[in-house]
């Protein structure tokens, strides 16, 4: 068999989760820091009553050529360096289309 179609993956990295004070804590304590947190505060029916669901639209997968170092580059930075470099090529297209 051959090696060549074989894609070697590392093992994944250990998080910087402290898992065992997370599993310590209490339903109090966590409703205790919920209400604590502005961008946590509960909503209600009302809330959301005027949302709208919007779905984004599907990315296309493209074949593209990238010099290495600009994907190493954009990969060093951690997960999601793919999504990284769309918002870069879509501020490009904005900031193009905005210079008219």
């Amino acid at each position: 068999m051959s090696d060549r179609h074989t894609t070697k993956r590392s093992a994944p990295t250990k998080g910087k989760t402290d898992w065992a004070r997370v599993d310590a804590l209490t339903e109090p304590r966590i409703d205790e820091a919920a209400r604590a947190d502005p961008d946590a505060l509960p909503t209600d029916a009302a809330f959301w009553r005027d949302a709208k669901l919007v779905m984004p639209e599907r990315k296309v997968p493209v074949s593209l050529r990238i010099d290495r170092d600009v994907v190493d580059w954009f990969k060093s930075h951690g997960r999601g360096y793919q999504s990284r470099i769309n918002a870069v090529l879509r501020s490009y297209m904005n900031a193009r289309k905005k210079a008219g």
